[in-house]
């Protein structure tokens, strides 16, 4: 065989399937994907922490577990499976989608922290997680993947001492869905294969990064819309706008649900069990209509190599399968996310639609950033809209945020921002928690 088709780049064909065939084809999404049973039918199915016990009882690994202290809720997983959400003492994993293209995700994220007195430690010791360019680009190799994985969890163990606390103070929270599903995947790999923990071991010993000579594995990777969700409520009892008349959709982001699917949380209460329930879940409980869709199982467009090597299918699957389908199908006045490279796809892309005849508007945020937004955030200088490519101004004004007001106030923000007169969500100091600019911060009581 000499003929290698990827299916993108120069390779692309067009299907030249009629709108009837088209409708055929993806007619499998609204009919059976909504059903559970499609995954939990099968005859054999595994769960890792089982592997991962065992090879902690047998002295290979170390577990970095969820602890009392962590105050977690426990969830159901799609298979029935119990699942550990810590609602404090949190280490934020950051995501360089969102501190690049869309800083109010991260501020709205900690702003609610903050309300809620949620005890946490945002530092800058841990890099990217590198899927990115692993799924993108296929340049980088497990061994990468894996040690890139557990230097970042094992900082995260660590990073207490600083401040004179124990190992295992902190739990990381992962920000962007892409991160915790490869992370979820590579978790798996290395529980399965001994050659694999070996390497990585080899790796993590010249860095210091091992415990007591063994690698540490997280018992949970968890993803921040879990915590979301299971502190819906609470944040919902400082909702101070009216969101009863929005008509939200919501997009299921890939990686956090169809990647490693027996790690999502599905409740019988949200969706009627067969959805994810991360997003829907919060929109609810904040009172917002939470609208069906046809294409909510479709990917955002985004497809990693979609972006790189065919961003008009990026482009136009984004307008066409989801924006397009949410404005003229749910009559949708904002779509809902909860994943680093969907928002950025769904929101940034709108502005090309208009160059087709296709300019569809409609406000695009993750489910952090509109929580913050009905519990009275500032839309510019914590939820920061100006930074999206897609209107916000018609959900603000059903939402009976005065936006203009508020954009007059972030634009005397600036000036004293230019004055040298800062304000912080979150203490400098403790950004950094080793080498020589480490300035101790004297502890929350």
């Amino acid at each position: 065989m000499t003929e290698r088709f990827t299916g993108h780049g120069p390779e692309w064909r067009d299907a030249n399937l009629s709108p009837a065939q088209a409708k055929v084809a993806t007619a499998w999404v609204e009919l059976k994907v909504d059903r559970r049973s499609m995954l939990t039918g099968k005859e054999r199915v595994e769960d890792v922490r089982d592997i991962m016990w065992q090879l902690e009882k047998d002295g290979e690994i170390v577990v970095h577990r969820v602890r009392d202290e962590h105050e977690p809720v426990m969830v159901k997983t799609l298979y029935g499976w119990d699942k550990k959400i810590p609602t404090t003492r949190l280490w934020h994993h950051k995501s360089c989608g969102q501190c690049g293209n869309i800083p109010g995700y991260p501020a709205s994220l900690l702003w609610l922290m903050n309300q809620l007195g949620t005890e946490y430690l945002d530092e800058t010791d841990q890099t990217s997680c590198t899927a990115w360019n692993y799924h993108g680009s296929g340049i980088g190799n497990i061994e990468s993947l894996a040690a890139v994985f557990l230097r970042n969890f094992h900082q995260a163990y660590v990073a207490a001492k600083a401040e004179g606390r124990p190992e295992s103070y902190y739990y990381p929270l992962v920000h962007c869905g892409t991160s915790f599903g490869n992370y979820k995947e590579v978790r798996s790999y290395l529980l399965h294969s001994a050659r694999l923990r070996e390497s990585v071991r080899k790796i993590l010993g010249r860095l210091d990064r091992l415990v007591e000579g063994k690698l540490l594995i997280p018992e949970e990777v968890v993803h921040y819309s879990e915590w979301l969700h299971v502190m819906r409520h609470r944040i919902a009892e400082r909702r101070t706008v009216d969101a009863s008349g929005i008509r939200a959709t919501i997009h299921p982001a890939c990686h956090v649900y169809k990647m490693v699917p027996a790690d999502a949380i599905y409740e019988d209460g949200v969706n009627g069990g067969n959805r994810l329930a991360n997003s829907t879940g919060i929109m609810q409980a904040l009172g917002a209509q939470v609208i069906d869709y046809s294409t909510w199982y479709d990917c955002c467009g985004f497809g990693f190599r979609h972006i790189i090597s065919e961003r008009e299918f990026t482009r136009s699957f984004a307008i066409d399968r989801k924006v397009r389908v949410a404005v003229e199908e749910a009559r949708a006045d904002v779509m809902i996310g909860h994943d680093t490279g969907c928002i950025t796809t769904l929101d940034k892309n709108q502005w090309i639609g208009k160059a087709a005849g296709k300019g569809y508007e409609l406000a695009i945020l993750a489910d952090c950033q509109f929580a913050a937004l009905a519990c009275g955030a500032h839309p510019y200088k914590i939820v920061q809209s100006h930074w999206h490519a897609s209107p916000t101004e018609r959900l603000m004004e059903k939402l009976g945020i005065d936006w203009e007001a508020a954009k007059a106030e972030f634009v005397a923000y600036l000036e004293e921002i230019k004055e040298g007169k800062q304000e912080n969500l979150y203490d400098p100091r403790r950004m950094i928690t080793s080498g020589p600019g480490y300035l101790p911060a004297r502890r929350r009581a």
